[in-house]
């Protein structure tokens, strides 16, 4: 998830913007209602208790979704009360950042269960984080903390989605592994790499995956790379928040050692001794399909707790 940019779309007029959020929101409401007949057909006694929401640039404060770079709204969109509008007999509905959801997932669903303090990095298209501290997630001051993904690994760096440079998300999501490839590609002259005859539109996490499999050496080093860089982000996560673990989803995670163990063995080397072999990078165990679901679900679950 890119930090939110107050960027407006050029190609994007106010006026369209509002009709598209519009229709969007007729058509989520029609699938809601859709969903809950046929859950409630399913077992009568199933009571609905409200509606999760996990979107980018979300604030759990707000109920908005601020500027976000790949969705077709201008602006900041009140998303939750479009939704409440709809459905005003539930008195829980939440809206959080994607990632934040898929934080929320894996402590009530997943790896993170019984665990009140971890991380959990989302390596997608973007770089998302959410963070559990004492059971909870941790949203700051404007509901945008945990950015994880836009802290600077490599100073003067790449150039990243949101405009910075040398952020992390910029190297480690499964874009940054694409950029990867092609700058070893032109920094060792490599034809014979099946990479090299890869367009770069179609290049995927996955079919360096395969390519790694196989032996190649291209492939190989843009893991070790990957690793490397996110291993040292790693450290920083754990010296501020000292989590139990810290949990690897999407894609890009899918690589396995060759992504989890370059990644260990800098996290380690970065930390200070008193840190050193105490926490835990883990595949997450939510299904990247159904992850988002779980995720909204799970904020639900938490309001549910609070009251």
């Amino acid at each position: 998830m890119a930090t939110p940019q107050k960027m407006e779309n050029p190609n994007m007029t106010k006026a369209l913007s509002d009709t598209i959020l519009s229709k969007y929101i007729n058509n989520l409401a029609s699938e809601i209602k859709t969903a809950i007949t046929k859950v409630k057909q399913i077992n009568p006694e199933i009571e609905v208790m409200g509606i999760g929401i996990g979107a980018p640039n979300g604030n759990y404060y707000s109920g908005t979704i601020e500027y976000p770079p790949n969705l077709p709204f201008v602006g900041v969109v009140n998303f939750t009360s479009l939704i409440e509008k709809k459905f005003p007999e539930f008195k829980h509905i939440k809206l959080t950042n994607d990632a934040n959801a898929a934080a929320l997932g894996e402590m009530i669903y997943g790896g993170g269960k019984g665990m009140k303090n971890f991380a959990m990095m989302t390596l997608g298209t973007g770089l998302g984080s959410g963070l559990i501290v004492n059971g909870d997630l941790v949203y700051g001051a404007d509901g945008f903390a945990g950015e994880c993904g836009h802290t600077t690994v490599v100073p003067d760096g790449r150039v990243c989605g949101c405009g910075g440079l040398g952020h992390l998300e910029a190297y480690c999501s499964a874009t940054g592994i694409k950029r990867t490839v092609y700058e070893l590609l032109a920094k060792y002259n490599d034809s014979k790499s099946p990479l090299a005859n890869i367009p770069y539109n179609e290049m995927t996490s996955k079919i360096v995956f395969d390519a790694a499999e196989k032996g190649d050496p291209i492939a190989k080093e843009v893991f070790q790379i990957t690793g490397e860089l996110l291993g040292r982000s790693l450290a920083d996560t754990v010296h501020y928040l000292s989590p139990e673990a810290i949990f690897l989803f999407g894609g890009a995670a899918a690589a396995g050692d060759y992504i989890f163990k370059p990644a260990k063995a800098s996290m380690e080397r970065h930390l200070l001794p008193v840190f050193r072999n105490k926490v835990k990078i883990l595949p997450s165990k939510l299904k990247e399909s159904t992850a988002a679901i779980v995720g909204s679900s799970a904020l639900i679950w938490k309001e549910l707790e609070k009251n």
